[in-house]
Parts: C-alpha cells; structure tokens; sequence
C-alpha cells in the first residue's frame, strides 16, 4: 500500500464539440507528447466514420455502449501471504473499468497496423459495440483469469 496521501479526484473536463467527459478521456487516452489537438482530431474523425457507418446511431451512443461492453467487472491482483504470491480476484471500481475500457479500446486500435489509427479506432468502437474484437476478448480473458483464481478470494482485504 502507499505511504503517500489518496491522490485528489479532479473535475470532470469536457471535449468542445460533442460536451461529454468520456470523449474528452479517450482523447487523453490516445494523446502522445502533450499533443491534445492531434488526439482529438483523430477522434472526431474516427466519430465522421462511425457516423457514416451507423447513420442510425449517434457516434457517442456507440462510443457509451461500447465502453459498456468493455469494462471488465473483476480482476485479480498479486497479494503476497507467507512468502506465497496469490492472484486474488477483485471487483474493479467505476473509475477504473472506464480507464481500463478505453486503453484497451486505444491499444487494440493502435494494434492494426496498416491502418490508418482513425480508422482503426472506428472499426474497434464498433466491434465492442457489437460485442466482438480485441477489447472485448481481453475483457474476457480478464474474466477468465478471475473465475479459474476464485478460491483465492478470501485473500481479498
């Protein structure tokens, strides 16, 4: 545990053209070297062609139940007892199955190579909204790493 104080919650900041926090937070996701407006372009655009693509949906709808599709409930965690390090299963906080959602979002998109990240970004928000891709699988697999570690979970405090 930290011996340092709880880190202080800051307010919620909001993108310009679509005023929600969640598109704000994956544009800092993708952001590299401080370069805000680079990162938020590339989510507009990936927005244009998920728009294009489901002229029905509006792209934040997609980009909500997507994340919602991508957060992952449970994850184990390394605890050390008497010498033995146990992989103990844990519920995730809201805060942290957003993070978690849109890195893996970010990461799986960045993955495709040949693509241009626009595109792969788009094509990655609409796989974990239908329920599918590389987000999705991960989740999953994070799931999977929890169910086979439960017997460990009185480990938990």
């Amino acid at each position: 545990m930290s011996r340092r104080r709880r880190a202080i919650k800051r307010t919620v900041v909001r993108d310009v053209r679509y005023n929600s926090a969640l598109v704000y937070r994956l544009g800092s996701t993708i952001m590299r070297s401080g370069n805000r407006s680079v990162a938020m372009g590339i989510v507009y655009d990936a927005f244009e062609k998920l728009s294009e693509k489901q002229p029905t949906i509006t792209p934040l709808e997609l980009l909500e139940k997507a994340v919602d599709n991508a957060k992952p409930r449970l994850e184990v965690k390394a605890r050390r007892v008497g010498g033995a390090t146990y992989q103990v299963p844990l519920e995730v906080s809201g805060e942290r199955q957003m993070a978690l959602a849109l890195r893996w979002m970010v990461r799986a998109a960045d993955a495709r190579k040949g693509v241009p990240m626009q595109d792969a970004l788009a094509n990655e928000i609409l796989e974990a909204y239908n329920g599918q891709g590389t987000s999705i699988r991960k989740r999953d697999e994070v799931h999977k790493m929890a169910q086979a570690n439960k017997a460990f979970a009185h480990f938990r405090w």
